[in-house]
């Protein structure tokens, strides 16, 4: 790698400046409003799979934003209507083939909006954005969890014992996960034995087990198992997105907030305390709506069939 010269090529870099300018125009065409929001902030998330970026601002700490979404929910609580944000967001130890500690997020607000209508719609924006980089259309296919994951593996993700699925995620990763939680498992099993065999286009997939909420609604689904819903967006067997039918209880919103709490002291994790003003958000009203959030950088990867998110972005962290 020469030091000093940047990852994409030139014509990377203009298939990626006019991405962001289509993004733009679609939702200027359907008149969402952009809002710009922080990317320092004095809170941050308590999820315990994401680590902040801390940093000390005027002698007392802050925190790079892991996304735009709880600002975003405060203007949504306000009165602001439909909105999106695409800008930088920043993840601790992200570093990879599909990471890098900075990234550019898409996150949008869909008011009075369930998470299907909303997959219609990353259907339609991203069938746009695709049109750019490929001449053929791309394939678009939608099912539940629960079908993604037998269709592969055989099981019910929603009825297999806790026994049964750790043994099953050690059996691919190692001795370790016969402690883990169903949550974590799950993860594991998806990402490693569900994801690879996902079929090839766009592949959004929803209905997630009830474990796996973070900042969603749980319902039941057709057979009675509890469910949340939310979904994640696939473009060629990487993930780039992730979508609620969103939380409104700000007493649900605390108590997960106390599980992740709970859950980051036990994994031995750092402490990290709510965000009050969201919080405080959410207790004032958040209109019913739908949200996502997607990787733009995952995205292009996706469409010009990058191996590295290095090939898509100017600088990734090893360049800077």
């Amino acid at each position: 790698m020469d030091d000093w010269r940047p990852g994409a090529s030139k014509d990377t870099l203009l298939k990626r400046a006019l991405l962001l300018s289509e993004i733009r125009h679609f939702f200027s065409q359907r008149s969402v409003l952009e809002v710009d929001v922080p990317i320092l902030g004095h809170s941050t998330v308590t999820d315990r799979n994401i680590e902040s970026i801390l940093v000390d601002v005027a002698g007392s700490s802050g925190f790079l934003q892991t996304s735009p979404e709880f600002f975003m929910k405060r203007l949504l609580a306000n009165g602001s209507g439909d909105i999106y944000s695409l800008g930088k967001s920043f993840r601790q130890d992200e570093i990879g083939e599909k990471h890098n500690p900075e990234f550019c997020l898409l996150e949008w607000y869909r008011c009075g909006w369930d998470e299907h209508q909303l997959m219609a719609e990353v259907v339609e924006l991203v069938e746009i954005l695709s049109a750019i980089n490929q001449s053929s259309p791309i394939s678009t296919s939608k099912m539940a969890y629960s079908e993604c994951v037998s269709n592969v593996l055989g099981f019910d993700p929603h009825e297999i014992s806790l026994e049964k699925l750790r043994d099953f995620a050690a059996n691919i990763g190692s001795k370790d996960w016969l402690k883990e939680t169903r949550e974590n498992c799950l993860d594991l099993i998806f990402s490693v034995a569900v994801e690879p065999k996902l079929p090839a286009g766009l592949v959004l997939v929803y209905d997630y087990p009830a474990c796996q909420a973070a900042l969603s609604q749980i319902d039941r689904n057709s057979k009675g198992h509890s469910i949340s819903r939310r979904f994640e967006v696939f473009y060629n067997k990487i993930e780039i997105g992730n979508g609620y039918f969103e939380l409104l209880d700000a007493v649900d919103q605390n108590g997960r907030f106390d599980m992740d709490i709970e859950s980051r002291l036990r994994d031995g994790k750092p402490f990290v305390g709510k965000d009050k003003k969201f919080i405080d958000a959410v207790e004032a009203g958040l209109p019913p709506c739908a949200g996502i959030a997607i990787g733009v950088d995952r995205l292009l990867m996706g469409m010009l069939g990058s191996a590295s998110i290095d090939e898509v972005m100017s600088f990734s962290w090893p360049r800077t």
